[in-house]
């Protein structure tokens, strides 16, 4: 009896966003929040992006050995260890060095604790994403496209918003200890503590809801290795060259706010930042920003059915630098809270928009027999370029200040804008838009 999707695929992305979530945007809080400068932050948490750029070059092996099933549910067995070991981590900082800023010991220790769960978590990513192409029909996988996108931006959301905000209520005065319901920074261990128990209740729940497609196995190859055969497909399919620039090009402007944006809304007023405490951060990101996301996914999934993926690309790539220039207005008017938490939310409702169509692009290039290896190539392919904009963008800040720097960012945006008519040129998009549309009917 086959299992209704309803009951797997929204937590299977649950647990595929926490971690990405967590290992490059909460980390950048977290170390905020210990004293650390923007270029240390942005440079070594920039290197966190380096498994996902790398994956492509073992998801062939998640194709040619055992089952994806098998593969998802070790690799969230995994992330519950590595969480647990960062729990371990971040108690024995609080316990050694308890006021203790700028603790290089700790920062190397959990950089690396961190850059483990990378490579857990974009083996993760291999796995969920090709499972997903396996067990769901392209009926099936046209209607959850939305859901999965929805409840893989919803753990983005909690993970950045909820939990951070959770975790700055726990220990929310650094100065005054009584005021705080555990000793500051024993709050962060208590979050990494409850992400090891969420993923070995996913590890429970998905070995019990989980079904075993047929198609669920190894993939054998007539010719070479499975590698040098989902390689050689992917990189010699037509307009690749086009595919390429789309996938590194599309999310510049966002790259380079991915590691300013939470040091920018965190630090002091007098460095030229905003100054937000982690609850208030936190809150905002969770509250009115999940809202935004879930109404952006919603919407943008409806539009790109109703409409298609040529229509909708051009509003949906000028929503999504408009963020840029929402940031450079910050900078220069240092606004009051509620005005930041307006644009927030806009720019949240934005990316849970222009990202749904970023998602079906890579879903229709991502076809045959290596529908996995090439999911995961192209998500390579994006973290590489998400990763160098944002090694470099503490140095950039550093150098131009945080008006300097939203400009510049707002300037390099606009190409997103210049790479959508490549998109185009990409015949793959209208043929497997077209069979997707056809089983529909």
């Amino acid at each position: 009896m086959k299992k209704n999707p309803w009951y797997y695929i929204p937590t299977l992305y649950l647990a595929e966003g926490f971690p990405y979530i967590v290992i490059n945007t909460v980390s950048t809080v977290l170390y905020a929040d210990l004293g650390f400068s923007n270029e240390q932050i942005a440079f070594w948490t920039g290197w966190l992006y380096l498994p996902w750029t790398l994956k492509m070059f073992w998801s062939p092996l998640v194709d040619a050995r055992s089952t994806k099933r098998r593969w998802l549910l070790g690799a969230q067995t995994l992330m519950s260890a590595v969480f647990l070991v960062l729990a371990a981590l971040s108690a024995w900082n609080a316990f050694a060095h308890a006021q203790a800023a700028n603790n290089l010991t700790f920062f190397s220790l959990s950089l690396f604790g961190f850059l483990a769960g990378a490579f857990v978590s974009a083996t993760l990513d291999i796995a969920t994403d090709g499972y997903y192409l396996l067990a769901l029909t392209p009926v099936e996988q046209s209607k959850f496209v939305g859901i999965r996108t929805i409840f893989y931006r919803l753990a983005m959301i909690l993970g950045s918003g909820i939990l951070v905000a959770a975790t700055g209520a726990l220990a929310n005065s650094k100065g005054n200890p009584a005021e705080n319901m555990v000793p500051w920074p024993y709050n962060w261990a208590i979050l990494f503590l409850f992400l090891a128990v969420f993923f070995l209740a996913c590890v429970l729940w998905h070995n019990y809801t989980l079904p075993k497609p047929a198609e669920d196995g190894p993939v054998h190859t007539e010719h070479g290795t499975a590698w040098g055969e989902a390689f050689k497909t992917y990189f010699t399919q037509k307009n690749i060259l086009y595919i390429l620039a789309f996938i590194l090009l599309y999310r510049l402007g966002d790259a380079f706010l991915e590691k300013i944006v939470p040091l920018f809304l965190l630090k002091p007023q007098a460095e030229g930042a905003l100054g937000l405490s982690v609850q208030t951060y936190g809150l905002i990101k969770g509250t009115l920003g999940l809202g935004a996301v879930i109404v952006g996914n919603l919407a943008g999934g409806w539009l790109l059915a109703k409409y298609g993926f040529k229509k909708c690309i051009w509003p949906f790539a000028v929503i999504l630098i408009l963020p840029n220039f929402f940031y450079a207005y910050m900078a220069w008017a240092m606004p009051s809270t509620w005005v930041v938490a307006v644009l927030i939310t806009l720019e949240h409702l934005g990316n849970g928009l222009a990202l749904m169509a970023f998602t079906v692009f890579i879903m229709y290039i991502s076809q045959g027999a290596f529908k996995t290896s090439h999911y995961a190539i192209s998500t390579g392919i994006m973290a590489l370029g998400m990763m160098v904009p944002s090694m470099t963008s503490g140095w950039l800040q550093a150098k131009t200040g945080y008006e300097g720097f939203f400009l510049l960012a707002s300037f390099i945006s606009l190409v997103t804008v210049a790479v959508v008519p490549l998109s185009f040129k990409i015949k793959s998009i209208e043929e497997t838009e077209a069979a997707f549309r056809a089983h529909k009917h």
